[in-house]
């Protein structure tokens, strides 16, 4: 193919993969579906990707963006039609500004190693999800991804301070801002978080860094009402104040599949109890730090706002505790088939809506049916998971029905922080208003005229 031969001639042989070893590499996280592309491409610059683009947009192909593969939603399958763009070669840790508190990363750095590079000098980085080694910044960016710590430091979003993009044609958008305040005119970085390479492709980024804290406590409650939930994160966030960082939430179901029934934990706390709630903060000062974390929740246990509780003494109790919630591969391993989904309501409507979907579950495929719950409370996203029995492929869509279509009385977002890829692209409507998807629709035919940039994925 000619196109390949001069896309080879730009990132050299080893840059350009075909027949088995392109076809052999998984597709996803799950490594049960393989690489459909006609090619994998692999720049070691935005330079070389920009050429490659160039070309790819004379020749009217087609290119799918590939990170560490760890999403969720299907955005970056790819068919024998696409290339796909893959990062793998631009994993360099471009500075460290201990001053400026900034790291400039290039796009195929794994969340892991800006973490480690960033601890080299007493900071820290703000996003930190359970995939830190393996997802990469650039498809953290693409994604807007969030994690465990965004009631504190807030989505990839507020820790951007500027990037670099290839577009549909080759055109590199440099905003690679430093600064904290910049408001000369429109801040483009936002047309690419978030937009899961539709718009362009995210080869380079700068990152807001915090100071690394001094003290990190962790502990586990049990509360036996919702009541007692929102009571609890009130008297946390009152308390605690800008130290508190997590503030993760299990329901009943989950917590005791993956902490007892499952076998591979050590239950930090006993069964039998409707929520459980991984509590973490974070400070400078770890006599006083850890101090006020342990009255705090004495002062739960006292109130009655949690029955039990667990505080983590160690590094390796910590572990225990957070390897619980994060065990997301064992969950889904338990109870696959099923449809898994990444919702964000008011938290003040979880508890009926959470309740509500387990009767329409029910009723619809009886009590062999299950539904698990769990998430990031302390910012409104829950993961839910629907398992009908026995399951059959055409039963995703009413599953999609029953949790998707109550979002929208009540202000929800059918994408807390998965994205839209093509699993979701159809229920979009229930999120985004007529006129926000006409927009949409008009930034995107401007930049990708063609339609080249990862086709089909969130807007069709």
């Amino acid at each position: 193919m000619e196109l390949l031969a001069r896309i080879r001639a730009i990132v050299g042989d080893n840059g350009v993969l075909t027949g088995e070893d392109a076809s052999s590499r998984p597709a996803d996280w799950t490594g049960m579906t393989t690489c459909a592309a006609s090619a994998v491409i692999r720049p070691r610059s935005t330079q070389e990707l920009s050429a490659v683009m160039a070309l790819c947009h004379d020749a009217r192909q087609s290119v799918v963006p590939a990170g560490g593969l760890t999403g969720l939603v299907h955005g970056t399958d790819a068919s024998p039609a696409d290339v796909q763009i893959s990062f793998e070669r631009m994993r360099t840790i471009e500075a460290v500004d201990p001053i400026g508190r900034t790291i400039t990363v290039q796009a195929g750095v794994t969340l892991q190693a800006v973490h480690e590079a960033a601890a080299e000098h007493g900071l820290s980085y703000g996003v930190d999800l359970g995939a830190r080694g393996s997802c990469t910044i650039g498809g953290n960016i693409s994604t807007n991804a969030g994690g465990n710590t965004v009631v504190r430091y807030g989505m990839t979003r507020d820790n951007v301070l500027g990037l670099e993009a290839v577009l549909a044609d080759g055109r590199v958008i440099s905003a690679m801002n430093t600064l904290i305040k910049n408001n000369a005119a429109y801040d483009l970085k936002h047309l690419f978080i978030g937009s899961e390479g539709t718009l362009g492709l995210v080869t380079r980024a700068v990152l807001k860094l915090q100071p690394k804290p001094a003290s990190v406590a962790t502990a586990m409650l049990a509360v036996d009402s919702f009541e007692g939930l929102t009571s609890l994160f009130a008297l946390a966030g009152r308390r605690l104040g800008g130290l508190l960082s997590s503030f993760e939430v299990m329901w009943r179901a989950h917590y005791e599949q993956i902490a007892i029934t499952s076998g591979r934990h050590q239950p930090p706390l006993p069964g039998g109890h409707e929520f459980y709630i991984v509590v973490e903060a974070t400070g400078t000062d770890p006599e006083r730090d850890e101090g006020l974390f342990a009255d705090v929740m004495s002062e739960a246990l006292e109130q009655g706002l949690a029955v039990d509780a667990v505080l983590a003494s160690s590094g390796a109790q910590r572990a225990a505790i957070w390897g619980v919630r994060e065990d997301i591969v064992g969950l889904v391993t338990d109870f696959y088939p099923c449809a898994t989904f990444d919702i964000s309501l008011p938290i003040s409507a979880m508890d009926d809506y959470v309740r509500a979907l387990r009767a329409s579950v029910l009723q619809e495929w009886g009590e062999k049916a299950g539904v698990i719950v769990f998430g990031h409370l302390g910012d409104g996203n829950l993961h839910v998971l629907v398992a009908p029995r026995p399951w059959d492929d055409a039963l995703r869509h009413r599953a999609e029905e029953l949790v998707y279509l109550p979002l929208k009385a009540l202000g929800g977002s059918l994408s807390a922080e998965h994205g839209i890829g093509l699993e979701k692209r159809d229920w979009l409507h229930v999120s985004r208003t007529p006129e926000e998807l006409g927009l949409m629709r008009e930034v995107k035919a401007m930049l990708d005229p063609y339609g080249l940039l990862n086709p089909g994925k969130v807007l069709g």
